[in-house]
């Protein structure tokens, strides 16, 4: 396998776009996918191998880096900078605790770094987490504008608990409690919001919220 067809498979089984993959090192949106099926650029800049390498979690020289270039994952655990931690990419996309906002392109931006151990414990896996901010008060005291949720994406059985919920165009992120018969309600922690019934076939369910950062 060669290092562009090392790439595309990367991103195919991280679910993760070239586009996004492009805007995440900074480059224009269709920079990897004329990398990878046109050979432009020829190789990788060191800066963007570099950021793809520790976005994958693999050594450097998979996507085409020279040996005593390489971006070293065995040493890099040795000393403690990565293998005993996860990146869990932060997500440029806002999901509404009010009347829904409109869905971005998930483009990674930034990452929290989690404890790989912590993870494990609470029964979670980082390649299917991702982070994205609140806005809006209808979680409110549960979730405030501004904090950021940690979602897991994992295709399980469903169970009730705080769901980010795709309507339509729209994101948002409620309690789920399941009615029988595919249909469901969105529930919100602020009163003054009232119930949502939808249906299974109007909504998707991205994923269960797991864990909140926010400021006091």
């Amino acid at each position: 396998m060669n290092t562009r067809e090392k790439l595309a498979d990367l991103a195919q089984k991280r679910g993760s776009s070239l586009a996004a993959l492009s805007r995440m090192i900074g480059r224009n949106p269709s920079y990897l996918q004329q990398y990878i099926t046109k050979g432009s650029p020829r190789k990788l800049e060191e800066e963007d191998r570099r950021h793809l390498a520790q976005f994958f979690d693999v050594d450097e020289s998979e996507l085409g880096a020279p040996e005593e270039k390489s971006y070293d994952l065995s040493a890099a655990v040795k000393s403690g900078l990565r293998g005993d931690w996860i990146d869990v990419p932060r997500l440029a996309v806002d999901v509404s605790a009010g009347p829904g906002a409109s869905s971005a392109d998930e483009v990674p931006f930034d990452a929290f770094r989690f404890s790989r151990k912590w993870l494990a414990e609470q029964g979670l896996e980082g390649a299917q987490l991702s982070a994205i901010r609140v806005v809006g008060d209808s979680m409110e005291p549960l979730l405030r504008e501004g904090d950021e949720v940690l979602v897991d994406r994992r295709t399980q059985p469903f169970r009730e608990g705080i769901h980010v919920v795709r309507l339509g165009d729209t994101l948002v992120v409620k309690r789920v409690t399941s009615n029988g018969g595919g249909q469901f309600s969105l529930l919100s922690q602020n009163l003054a919001y009232p119930p949502m019934q939808v249906s299974a076939d109007d909504c998707a369910i991205i994923g269960r919220v797991v864990w909140k950062s926010g400021r006091l």
